[in-house]
């Protein structure tokens, strides 16, 4: 089993309905569990094409998936809310990001572990020090 920490936001539509929802299926995933889940917290959109504010949460997954097969079942789970792919630093109905998945260190195209920029956000760090 491995332990990973998953970002979720939204600032499109029903944003508390939309994270309410990753945390229910989240925990519905295959071979998962949710562990723990942070408080839900607003912040400001970022980048030029931002959009309205974001709210923001975490959780704690227990997973024997492996990294790709849970980004596919993340990727997944945002297409069910309506996302369309639309590029870096656009408005999302939902965005799931794997954070940390163990110790391990994944540098590939589609998935970086640890995540290269979250970590250091303070709406991701505030949400990882509920945990």
């Amino acid at each position: 089993m491995t332990l990973c920490e998953i970002a979720i936001g939204s600032n499109l539509g029903n944003r508390a309905g939309h994270i309410r929802f990753a945390f229910r299926e989240l925990n519905r995933l295959p071979r998962t569990k949710l562990l723990k889940r942070s408080q839900v917290r607003p912040s400001a959109p970022m980048g030029k094409h931002a959009g309205p504010e974001y709210l923001n949460a975490a959780g704690i997954l227990q997973t024997t998936l492996s990294a790709i097969g849970l980004l596919v079942e993340l990727k997944r789970l945002e297409a069910l809310r309506g996302r369309i792919p639309n590029g870096h630093w656009r408005p999302r109905v939902l965005d799931l990001d794997i954070l940390t998945f163990g110790k391990q260190r994944i540098n590939k195209r589609i998935l970086q572990v640890p995540h290269n920029s979250a970590l250091s956000r303070t709406f991701v760090s505030h949400a990882l020090a509920d945990l």
